[in-house]
Parts: C-alpha cells; sequence; structure tokens
C-alpha cells in the first residue's frame, strides 16, 4: 500500500469523524428545540384570555411539532437540516413574538409575479417559492 493510500483514509476517516460529531451537534440542536416547544406548549396562553383558545393552541403547537419533527426524523442532508432547524426557530420567535402559535400568512397576490408567457407559469411558480418566507417552508406540506 502505496502512501497516497494511506493518507487517503487517513483523510476519509477524520472526514467521517468529524460528520459523525456534526450530526451529534446537530442531533443535540434539534432535541433542544423539541423540548423548548413542549416547554413553551405548557406555559402557554392565548391573547383572548379564553381557555378553550389556550387549549386549542396548546393542541395546535403539540401536533404541529410531532408531525413536522416525525417527518424530517430521518433527513441526512445537513443543508436540508440546518433549513428545518431555521424554520424552527423562526416560528419560536414569531410565535413569541405575536403571541400566535400559527404560522404567519404571506401576502402575494396569486398570479402577479410574472406576466403569463410561454413559460411564466412555471416561473411564477419558482418564484413563489423562492419568496416564501422560512418559518412557512413545511406549513403547506403538513396542512
Amino acid at each position: 500500500m502505496g502512501g497516497g493510500e494511506q493518507k487517503l483514509r487517513r483523510d476519509v476517516s477524520k472526514d467521517v469523524r468529524s460528520r459523525r460529531q456534526m450530526t451529534t451537534a446537530t442531533r443535540q440542536e434539534v432535541l433542544s428545540l423539541y423540548r423548548s416547544i413542549f416547554r413553551l406548549s405548557r406555559k402557554w396562553q392565548a391573547a383572548s384570555g379564553q381557555m378553550e383558545d389556550t387549549m386549542e393552541e396548546k393542541h395546535y403547537m403539540l401536533n404541529e411539532a410531532r408531525t413536522l419533527f416525525r417527518k424530517n426524523k430521518n433527513l441526512t442532508d445537513t443543508d436540508l437540516i440546518k433549513q428545518c432547524i431555521d424554520e424552527c426557530k423562526a416560528r419560536i420567535e414569531i410565535g413569541l413574538h405575536y403571541q400566535i402559535p400559527y404560522p404567519r400568512p404571506i401576502h402575494l397576490p396569486p398570479m402577479g409575479l410574472t406576466p403569463l408567457r410561454g413559460r411564466g407559469l412555471r416561473t411564477q411558480e419558482k418564484l413563489r417559492k423562492l419568496s416564501k418566507p422560512v418559518y412557512l417552508k413545511s406549513h403547506d406540506e403538513v396542512s
């Protein structure tokens, strides 16, 4: 075995170890977010002050968290995992700031992004997807 092959094996094993460490840190971050959502739901009070609204919002928060976390539990792509983590953090911050657990809607005209010519519809769909805020990426998939 030549020196080049040994160096390549060391580099590969080092890369595998660093990925493993990164996924451990990512796993801890995801579990921490999951726990924080459950803690938040325990303390949650509806803006209306009504007990029925509070219970409905708590139930929504817990079901949404369970559904999204279960849906994404098998993700392995680090970029997709990072996007999901960013979405979760954004939704928590928006919920705390506006005192609503539901994602805030975006207001775009239904077909007003590009003129419809030939490939306009595909272009419009692509622009709409790109313009969607981070906190709404998974909302349409689950709802």
